[in-house]
């Protein structure tokens, strides 16, 4: 029988990606949900070709562009943040993949799991602001969460036969982004047509920036302690400028477990929505020639201190990541609306990270509340002082 798919931002870099998958694998999938925040054009265009039970446009105001365009199909359309959160309980629903940008992901996914739906994660934040209550809700309601990022399936394709082994470490991988090598005093001038031109991967400008910061490696770094119930001190990050081992797992005995790909997204993707079943495939394979040389590098983190924040939030737990997240989403924002410097982005976050109140077990409340408290943080810090 085919999977019923929910794509949650299905106009975006992974959403697209994730119905080319499906296009192309149209003997085992079929769309079920797809939602977009704005872009109601192309969720018009996704939906007339791919005749999903429903669509759900975020922006209220592009609500009636939608149902008009959609009056002559069968599709139900519905519009609001709630109704996201809604239509992933559908009983035709077998896996949602959670493609959101930033916490706007969290609620949806929580409520996926209540009702018993697989996730295929893309919204790493959703882990990163609250994954000690999204794990323990997919173990009371018997959830697989199946990473979408290709450093995670790197990880859980290298865990396949080896649940009983304990592991030692895993080590994400890290591009380096588009400055890797510069000094501190170099990123004082970057521009942002700079930023997003990232040299392995094409993602959306809010990852791109990440990554450039490396605050995307130091969120993954989060996000791997909980989807593999890692302590911190089992991550690290090293930096493999060519993108091809996406990540390396290593085991009590010593052996190192890694796996190796062109860097495209398809990949993981559809790895996530076909296992256990490994898909053939059409994508460009991987030659040993074009590549005869692989390295690695430790991450700079002076230089790129958004990966050392991170890498603090996560020790010290609590709701510490969840600040950290919140604070780095208005300071991309800003960036990318060029009202900051690029250097400006740890110095804001780490202002957020020592004025929110910490709490050591927050509840969902907790969570929502230091999300707002962060971006407050924020928004008063850039709005008080000049950074250009």
């Amino acid at each position: 029988m085919k999977k019923g798919i929910a794509i949650l931002g299905s106009t975006g870099s992974i959403g697209t990606q994730t119905l080319d998958v499906i296009e192309k694998q149209n003997e085992h999938f079929t769309v079920e949900v797809l939602t977009a925040n704005k872009n109601s054009e192309l969720l018009i265009e996704q939906a007339i070709k791919f005749d999903p039970n429903a669509v759900v446009i975020a922006d209220d105001s592009k609500y009636l562009q939608v149902k008009e365009a959609l009056s002559h199909t069968d599709i139900k359309v519905f519009s609001g943040y709630d109704s996201i959160s809604q239509v992933v309980t559908m009983d035709s629903i077998d896996l949602v993949v959670t493609a959101l940008v930033g916490i706007s992901g969290l609620n949806p996914t929580a409520q996926a799991i209540r009702a018993g739906k697989h996730i295929g994660l893309a919204n790493k934040e959703t882990l990163v602001v609250a994954g000690d209550l999204i794990t323990s809700l997919a173990k009371e309601h018997a959830v697989n969460i199946f990473p979408i990022d290709s450093e995670h399936s790197a990880i859980f394709q290298c865990l396949l036969g080896e649940w009983h082994n304990p592991v030692e470490k895993i080590y994400l991988t890290a591009s380096g982004g588009p400055f890797r090598g510069r000094s501190l005093n170099d990123l004082q001038s970057v521009t942002l047509k700079e930023a997003l031109n990232h040299p392995n991967w094409v993602m959306g400008s809010k990852i791109t920036i990440d990554s450039a910061t490396l605050m995307n490696k130091g969120l993954e770094m989060i996000e791997a302690k909980w989807l593999f119930n890692l302590k911190p001190e089992q991550v690290d990050v090293i930096v493999h400028p060519q993108s091809i081992i996406h990540s390396i797992v290593q085991f009590e005995d010593g052996s190192m477990k890694a796996q190796m790909g062109l860097p495209d997204m398809k990949l993981p993707i559809q790895f996530a929505l076909g296992y256990p079943n490994r898909l053939r495939s059409d994508f460009p394979r991987f030659n040993f020639l074009d590549y005869p040389t692989l390295t690695f590098e430790s991450p700079d983190r002076q230089t790129f201190r958004c990966l050392e924040l991170a890498n603090q939030a996560m020790i010290t737990g609590g709701n510490m990541p969840c600040i950290l997240n919140g604070a780095n989403e208005v300071a991309v924002q800003a960036f990318l609306d060029e009202k900051v410097h690029f250097t400006a982005i740890p110095d804001v976050i780490e202002a957020a990270l020592s004025q929110v109140p910490y709490i050591e077990k927050p509840s969902f409340d907790d969570y929502q509340t230091t999300d707002e408290a962060a971006r407050e943080a924020v928004r008063h810090r850039i709005g008080t002082k000049t950074f250009q």
